[in-house]
């Protein structure tokens, strides 16, 4: 009896202390290692700003206080990035994608170029869920109100690429503005595009409301452009600064074009998702997860990000992410339409 309870004692003490050995193993992975941020975006814009606000927090909350460096693979709206993650990474945990939220919305509307798939990508969370777009005009054009606005053929809407976040939210105000024959031009980086509207190469842009007052904040309290009307996400999140703009879903008409906005707002609802490649480790996942998660409870954090991005975070952590994604419309039909928005085409007929 004596000998048995000896074994068992010893067999308890064996097992506790191979799993002491694995949980320090575990919590020391990153320990020396490199942790590379995929970011989908240019840098030096606001998508930029906002990735670059988690890397010392990151930093700070894995275990191991890995160096974290950002690669940035801009291109297709997130697409080159995004399936870069998907299909070229390692997924052995240090690699993270920090990912635009449209690549949730290209790959729903089942747009060319997607090799992902964003059931079986693995979220961490997403530093901001609430945005705001507003759409400008040069103030040499004289359209200052609404009327004018849509009487004034031809108005020439700056983006980056086709399907980028901006150049759909430009098609989408002037559908809902009644813009007369408008002309999308894409090609530009966003800084190229502030350039060209201030030459005069172009008449109008749809931005983010926190990239325009950061980088232009004259354009705004001068008057060196007409604001039009804003897009809220969520609806009813008022800009503490352009609150006065109409709302674009106050220019729909129909229960179909009540859809098409709804839906557009679900994909900027997940704000900008970061992702880990299908088959990462749970172990690893669990520790990224823990690591998002204590990066958006520390007290530092908001105030930097307000610091850095000019907005306050407004944060989801990995399962109410997920539940975001899992919670997108997917209808066909307003699928459909959202499509000929985010393609090369005409606008469709209102």
């Amino acid at each position: 009896m004596i000998r048995r309870m000896k074994l068992m004692i010893l067999t308890i003490a064996g097992s506790i202390g191979l799993f002491a050995v694995n949980a320090y193993s575990q919590n020391n992975f990153y320990a020396g290692k490199t942790v590379t941020l995929v970011a989908t975006t240019a840098p030096g814009g606001t998508g930029d700003l906002r990735v670059k606000a988690m890397l010392p927090f990151l930093k700070k909350h894995i275990p191991g206080n890995p160096t974290v460096v950002i690669q940035y693979m801009d291109g297709g709206g997130g697409r080159k990035g995004a399936n870069h993650m998907y299909s070229s990474v390692a997924p052995d945990g240090l690699t993270i994608g920090a990912a635009s939220g449209a690549i949730i919305g290209l790959a729903v509307m089942r747009e060319k170029g997607i090799s992902y798939d964003i059931d079986k990508f693995i979220y961490l969370g997403t530093p901001e869920s609430e945005n705001h777009y507003v759409i400008y005009t040069r103030k040499e054009l004289g359209l200052d109100n609404s009327k004018k606005l849509a009487a004034k053929s031809g108005i020439r809407i700056g983006a980056q690429t086709v399907g980028h976040v901006s150049y759909v939210a430009g098609r989408l105000f002037a559908y809902f503005l009644n813009f007369k024959d408008p002309k999308f031009i894409a090609g530009y980086t966003s800084r190229e595009a502030d350039v060209a509207l201030v030459n005069g190469e172009l008449d109008a842009r749809a931005n983010n409301a926190t990239s325009v007052l950061r980088r232009n904040p004259d354009w705004f309290d001068k008057g060196v452009m007409n604001f039009h009307a804003i897009m809220e996400v969520p609806v009813g999140d008022k800009h503490p600064r352009l609150g006065h703009l109409p709302e674009i879903g106050t220019f729909a008409k129909t229960e179909t074009e009540k859809k098409l906005i709804t839906l557009w707002r679900a994909f900027r609802g997940v704000g900008s998702p970061y992702i880990l490649p299908p088959g990462t480790p749970k172990d690893r996942v669990a520790i990224l997860e823990e690591a998002m998660r204590k990066t958006f409870k520390d007290p530092e954090f908001a105030p930097y990000f307000k610091k850095i991005v000019a907005d306050d975070a407004s944060p989801l952590g990995p399962a109410e992410l997920r539940k975001v994604i899992a919670e997108i419309p997917r209808d066909a039909e307003t699928i459909d339409m959202l499509q000929k928005f985010a393609g090369p085409g005409p606008l469709p007929p209102r």
